[in-house]
């Protein structure tokens, strides 16, 4: 489906150059997939990361993660931020799927590891969330092992936007939100690199939108066209990159998503969980060593202001794409949930 995004509206974020998609699948080898449920009672998902082809947990990427606040229930970020390594893909859904979802990436996990002969005793799964009751009934448990491996059987390097998979049943800023991604390029020593991000956007509040340096939700407010009166219900940002870089000088750049967030107006509000994860498929870390050293090339820290800016313009712009390509949706309670296509 061909949908019009945010820079298709004449907003210009940042000034470096976008990859080919604009989306975190430009960083070569990352593919994404969603499973959409969209029941009378039920508006929500599954998305899913696939960082790099092959066996991740036989040869692992560089990763890091950054929790800006804590109010969340992702899974697996203990072990990334100790080792410094992604071992599966991510997977996205709501607040109470988590634990089915991360039962089923071991279940992906095991039988690709049976298939290609490898050994594994123990495994760290990273399964990321947002709250979406106000859409969703989800004390019901919507999403099921199957809905995970059909999102995988459809991840591909092109994918919607909007309120599809774990986006489905979000809300950003007062209006619908959901899953949203783009990419910037940059050039180190000759060579182009990319750096690409996904969002599941569920936070913001209203009256602090800010779109193009225009505080575009204020008016909106003023007119009782949105919700949420508090920053609150979390958003998830996935950052990928080609980037020769240690896991340290990932967790340096991926904080610089939050740049992107207060850019459009977030405050990080009390009751919203902004998570930050990021990888890098510049290089892969064998599970079973088979050299006591080994050599590791990174950008010199003087250049990775280039590395911060464009993570920043890339979640700035991913969250406004969640934004302008998800429909209109309605509450659990009968309260419309505007886009924001409608105001632009």
């Amino acid at each position: 489906m061909q949908q019009k995004r945010i820079h298709e509206y004449g907003v210009a974020v940042g000034t470096l150059p976008r990859g080919p998609r604009n989306k975190i699948t430009d960083v070569d080898g990352v593919r994404v997939g969603h499973c959409t449920i969209d029941t009378a009672e039920n508006k929500t998902g599954v998305t899913v990361v696939v960082p790099a082809p092959g066996n991740l947990f036989d040869q692992k990427l560089p990763a890091a993660a950054f929790v800006w606040n804590g109010f969340g229930k992702t899974a697996g970020l203990l072990q990334v931020q100790e080792l410094g390594t992604l071992e599966t893909p991510i997977a996205l859904t709501n607040t109470l799927n988590v634990g089915l979802v991360h039962d089923a990436l071991v279940e992906y996990a095991v039988e690709q590891c049976q298939q290609d002969g490898v050994e594994m005793t123990s495994l760290n799964p990273v399964v990321c969330e947002c709250n979406d009751s106000r859409i969703n009934q989800i004390t019901r448990r919507a999403v099921t092992r199957e809905h995970v491996f059909e999102a995988f059987r459809r991840a591909d390097v092109d994918f919607d936007e909007g309120d599809v998979g774990a986006g489905k049943g979000t809300i950003c800023h007062g209006l619908k939100g959901g899953i949203g991604s783009a990419s910037r390029q940059i050039v180190m020593d000759g060579k182009t690199y990319t750096l690409g991000v996904l969002v599941q956007s569920n936070h913001g509040k209203l009256e602090d939108l800010t779109v193009d340096g225009i505080r575009l939700g204020a008016g909106l407010a003023v007119r009782n066209l949105g919700d949420t009166p508090v920053d609150r219900g979390s958003i998830i940002m996935i950052i990928a990159t080609d980037l020769p870089c240690s896991d340290r000088q990932l967790g340096r750049i991926i904080k610089r998503a939050s740049v992107g967030l207060a850019r459009l107006g977030s405050y990080v509000g009390h009751g919203s969980g902004e998570i930050m994860v990021g990888f890098s498929t510049a290089r892969r870390i064998p599970h079973t060593a088979t050299q006591d050293i080994v050599a590791c090339r990174e950008m010199s820290e003087s250049r990775i202001d280039l590395a911060f800016r464009a993570v920043a313009e890339a979640t700035e712009e991913a969250v406004l794409n969640s934004m302008v390509c998800a429909e209109p949706a309605t509450r659990l309670d009968g309260q419309i949930v505007h886009s924001l296509k409608e105001f632009l």
